[in-house]
């Protein structure tokens, strides 16, 4: 008897423990992985696709994966990551045949129109009255002009060479930049520094802005840096293709930046891909966004809670009637 009974326990047990799973299973979200590269406005468009897909659409949740643009990119591939939003495609090397094998599948334009390179205060060409500032290279106009003023951009720990700031490591943009800085043959009397992040390149060069000291480095827009500080783009050969601008021979292209999933994506989410095609935010509300984000402090998602409510109307555009309905009253509630 004693036995039996241990049996029939057993047994229950079993049953209870599949029920369990069972019921767990469905009722468990869906998990959507997007890339975290390590730059506020992806973070901030991650936010933003993390409260639409969370409040509007049932049965998601998003999670970020933080890594390299590199690394996140091969995620993709290998169907790990399932979203790289705001993806600066033209820095990707294979980004082409990706597409045309079938292991990437562009969804949306995020962004239309980007600018990237080499950035240097306005003052540094043309001076600034106001501040007492004269000008410090005053025939600076192109990326090759540089190889006639290390002596403007002096290093502090190796003076006798100047200092060029490029990206953060592991953004591809930073291959592209290195490339460059080399095809020029500025690395004859230069520096290419290398800084731990987003962060600390801007910060480098809202510092030097503020003191009114030379500074020429790796800079991008959307930015806030890019949208509040009066910088110059320094100039190159024409954008040809993806090749030459690999070798550091031409401009990068004003690229427009996409929204690109994984090959499984619309598989594993077909109700969420209307909305990633539909998902546009443009460059000027992306500027004032991260200007609001930096004099306030607030955080991306915080961030990303502020521009919903002040562009309400964008949620028309992406949403059907009935799910922009579901985030107003997500907002409202926050």
């Amino acid at each position: 008897m004693k036995m039996r009974n241990k049996f029939l326990v057993l047994v229950l047990s079993v049953v209870i423990s599949v029920v369990f799973a069972a019921g767990v299973a469905l009722g468990s979200p869906v998990r959507i992985v997007v890339t975290d590269n390590g730059w506020d406005s992806q973070q901030f468009h991650n936010q933003i696709a993390k409260f639409i897909v969370e409040n509007g659409f049932d049965g998601f949740v998003l999670e970020m994966q933080t890594a390299s643009s590199t690394m996140n990119w091969l995620s993709m591939i290998a169907g790990d990551v399932d979203l790289d939003i705001e993806s600066w495609t033209d820095n990707v090397a294979s980004f082409e045949d990706d597409v045309a094998n079938g292991y990437v599948i562009p969804l949306g334009i995020l962004v239309e129109d980007s600018a990237q390179g080499f950035f240097v205060p306005r003052f540094v060409i043309d001076g600034c009255p106001e501040r007492g500032i004269e000008p410090m290279a005053p025939t600076l106009r192109t990326v090759a002009d540089l190889i006639r003023y290390p002596h403007v951009f002096r290093d502090l720990e190796e003076p006798s060479r100047g200092r060029i700031h490029g990206a953060p490591p592991g953004w591809m943009a930073d291959e592209v930049m290195y490339a460059t800085y080399r095809y020029h043959g500025l690395d004859e009397s230069f520096i290419y520094f290398r800084v731990g992040s987003e962060a600390v390149l801007f910060a480098s060069i809202e510092s030097a802005y503020n003191l009114g000291d030379p500074w020429v480095g790796y800079l991008y827009a959307p930015s806030w840096v890019t949208g509040r500080l009066d910088l110059v783009m320094l100039e190159a050969a024409p954008f040809v293709d993806l090749e030459q601008l690999h070798r550091g021979a031409t401009e990068f292209p004003r690229q427009a930046l996409r929204i690109v999933s994984s090959n499984r994506f619309a598989e594993r989410a077909p109700a969420l891909v209307d909305f990633f095609s539909r998902y546009n935010t443009g460059a000027q509300r992306v500027s004032e966004t991260l200007a609001f984000l930096e004099e306030t402090g607030a955080s991306h998602e915080n961030a990303a809670i502020w521009f919903l409510r002040n562009n309400d109307n964008l949620l028309d555009e992406w949403l059907e009637p009935e799910q922009a309905a579901r985030v107003r009253e997500a907002l409202a509630a926050r």
